[in-house]
C-alpha cells in the first residue's frame, strides 16, 4: 500500500482503491455492487486511519506456553463517529475491525440553497470523561464543501477532544473540502482514495459518483 501525505492529507494508493473506485463511479451499477465496492474501500481507509492506534503490552497463556503479546491500550476509548446516513457504510465495517470501539452517530443533512449542514441527530454525549483520551474517527464518503465535516470537527473539539486525536476519513473528496479543513485544523489527520478535480454549481464532486447516500440506500430518482 502506498500514501501520498501532504498537509496531514493522507491519499491512499492501492490498486484494488482504484478498481473499486471505478466501480462506485460507475451509474449503472445496482445498489448492491455500489455497497460491496464501499466496503472494500472503507476496509483499506478504516486500516491506514487505525495503523497509530496505541499498543500495550499483555501476557497471554497460548495452548503451546505463556507468552508476551500486544493489544490496542485500553487507556483510549475509541469513537467511530459517522456523518448520517451516508457515513453508515464505512462504520458497518469499522465496527467488524475494531469490535470494541463505541459508534456515535452524528446527523446532518445539506440545505440545497445555501449548502450549509442542518443539524438533526447528535449520539455524542454531553461531556466526555478523560477527552485527552478519546481517540474519534469521523467518517462520511464524500468530502465536498467540507461543510458538513467542518461542524462535525468543531463538535468534537467542543468537548475537549484533542485535534491530535481526531481523523476524518471520506472515501472520495474535493480540494473545496480538503482546503477548508486544513485551513481551519491544520493539525487533523484527513485520510481519503482520491481527491477530484472540483464541485460543481451544485456542490457535488466532479467527476465524482453522485450523492452517495441516495446511492446506498437506493433512494435516488431514476
Amino acid at each position: 500500500m502506498i500514501q501520498t501525505t501532504k498537509n496531514n492529507v493522507t491519499v491512499v494508493q492501492h490498486p484494488l482503491c482504484e478498481h473499486n473506485l471505478s466501480i462506485i463511479r460507475d451509474k449503472y451499477i445496482n445498489s448492491d455492487g455500489f455497497k460491496n465496492s464501499i466496503k472494500r474501500l472503507a476496509t483499506i481507509l478504516i486500516l491506514e486511519a487505525t495503523k497509530d492506534l496505541p499498543l500495550k503490552d499483555y501476557n497471554v497463556t497460548t495452548p503451546i506456553k505463556d507468552c508476551k503479546t500486544k493489544k490496542i491500550s485500553d487507556e483510549y476509548k475509541i469513537i467511530f463517529a459517522p456523518i448520517l446516513r451516508a457515513g453508515l457504510a464505512i462504520s458497518d465495517v469499522a465496527s467488524e475491525i475494531v469490535p470494541d470501539a463505541s459508534i456515535q452517530h452524528v446527523g446532518m443533512y445539506r440545505d440545497e440553497t445555501t449548502l450549509e449542514p442542518v443539524w438533526y441527530y447528535d449520539k455524542t454525549p454531553v461531556k466526555y470523561k478523560d477527552p485527552e483520551h478519546v481517540k474519534v474517527f469521523i467518517l462520511d464518503p464524500m468530502l465536498a464543501t467540507g461543510n458538513s465535516a467542518h461542524a462535525a470537527i468543531s463538535l468534537f473539539l467542543k468537548k475537549g477532544i484533542l485535534i491530535e486525536n481526531l481523523v476524518f476519513i471520506s472515501i472520495l473528496s474535493a480540494p473545496d473540502g480538503i482546503n477548508l479543513l486544513t485551513k481551519d485544523f491544520p493539525n487533523l489527520k484527513i485520510i481519503t482514495a482520491k481527491i477530484d478535480e472540483s464541485l460543481n454549481s451544485k456542490g457535488y464532486i466532479v467527476p465524482g459518483l453522485g450523492d452517495a447516500g441516495d446511492r446506498l440506500f437506493n433512494t435516488f430518482e431514476k
